[in-house]
């Protein structure tokens, strides 16, 4: 009986979210996201510390590692962390969406966590196309056709070129720092000083020095960028400590030096991915609805809203969200990120 009590609640509030995200959804522009949480629970962020036991499936070249939660037949929603950063960025975010009546799957990307290679001898790829295509290849073992796909930083990048090449698997996209689409020729531009000095990492990724350097010292390295990109957010040890353990994946340091390299046109990528690189360097504009999020308090480099609004074609909003919130839009303000995903989604 609480079971069925349960989905009823579950499909009453789907349905008066989808009516409450209707009805203003038509509006273009910059908006308060803090003003528009309503339709979801209030939380506190880091209520939850903690997943359900986490799943194992081969997809593609890897055994994903991913969290799941949400009825099986709900609406699927993936959650696409970023560097340095972890699953555990959604891990309020998740009960909100599973108890909204998602299918909520938050994986593991290559060289995090549990997610490892199925071949000892496959390249560690870090390229965004490789780390799209497997996003698409987990969507394939879990039989999901079309999923709303939602993360910030090397996340809502992938999210974006899901959504731009292969639209027919993305139902609606929420996007922190918008439009993230880059390819190796617009990494050769220089930039001003100001701007290339936010890429300090960057560059040191390049050396030598800077792969023995992270991999020495990679959670003093990983907490540091946390401060940098989240100046206002006061997280505590055992916040820091649950991500920093995905770190510890054997393919993580090759993953991500590839990763900033191939950015700079200092690495090569694969023929495997030819063709979707091919889309990437073109960087179409993604007729998918979305949400554009940014944080007011986000020390990571990102572009202001109007730089990038045109290269959404379909249905659009940006939302800022106030109150310190840094880059880890979705750990600093789970339920904005939450309504988001459930109001995008209402109308695709």
């Amino acid at each position: 009986m609480s079971e069925d009590i349960n989905q009823r609640r579950r499909n009453f509030l789907g349905t008066a979210v989808a009516t409450f995200a209707a009805a203003r959804f038509g509006l273009i522009g910059a908006a308060d996201a803090q003003s528009k949480t309503a339709a979801l629970p209030m939380i506190k962020p880091g209520t939850n510390t903690s997943f359900a036991p986490l799943k194992q499936i081969d997809a593609g070249l890897l055994n994903v590692g991913y969290a799941e939660a949400g009825p099986a037949d709900g609406p699927p929603v993936m959650l696409l962390h970023g560097w340095p950063y972890d699953i555990y960025s959604f891990v309020d975010v998740t009960p909100l969406l599973a108890q909204a009546g998602f299918r909520v799957i938050v994986p593991y990307l290559r060289g995090y966590g549990t997610t490892r290679f199925l071949a000892g001898d496959t390249f560690r790829n870090g390229q965004p196309a490789a780390v799209a295509a497997d996003i698409i290849a987990l969507m394939d073992a879990l039989k999901i056709e079309k999923a709303t796909l939602a993360g910030f930083d090397w996340g809502a990048r992938t999210a974006n070129i899901i959504a731009a090449a292969h639209p027919e698997r993305c139902k609606a996209m929420v996007s922190v720092s918008g439009y993230l689409i880059s390819s190796q020729e617009s990494g050769k531009m220089p930039l001003p000083p100001s701007a290339e000095l936010q890429w300090w990492y960057q560059f040191y990724f390049a050396t030598e020095r800077g792969r023995e350097g992270y991999d020495k010292y990679r959670h003093e390295f990983s907490k540091l960028i946390w401060q940098l990109a989240s100046p206002q957010w006061k997280f505590d040890g055992a916040t820091f400590e649950r991500s920093a353990k995905a770190f510890e994946n054997p393919d993580h340091v090759a993953i991500v030096i590839h990763n900033y390299r191939w950015r700079l046109a200092l690495a090569e990528g694969e023929a495997r991915y030819a063709d979707l690189d091919k889309i990437i360097a073109a960087a179409p504009a993604i007729s998918v609805p979305t949400i554009t999020m940014e944080g007011d308090a986000n020390g990571a480099p990102h572009p202001p809203p109007a730089v990038y609004a045109k290269k959404f074609s379909g249905r659009y909003e940006h939302r800022d969200v106030k109150g310190g919130i840094g880059h880890n839009l979705p750990q600093e303000a789970p339920q904005a990120f939450a309504q988001a995903v459930v109001d995008v989604t209402a109308l695709a």
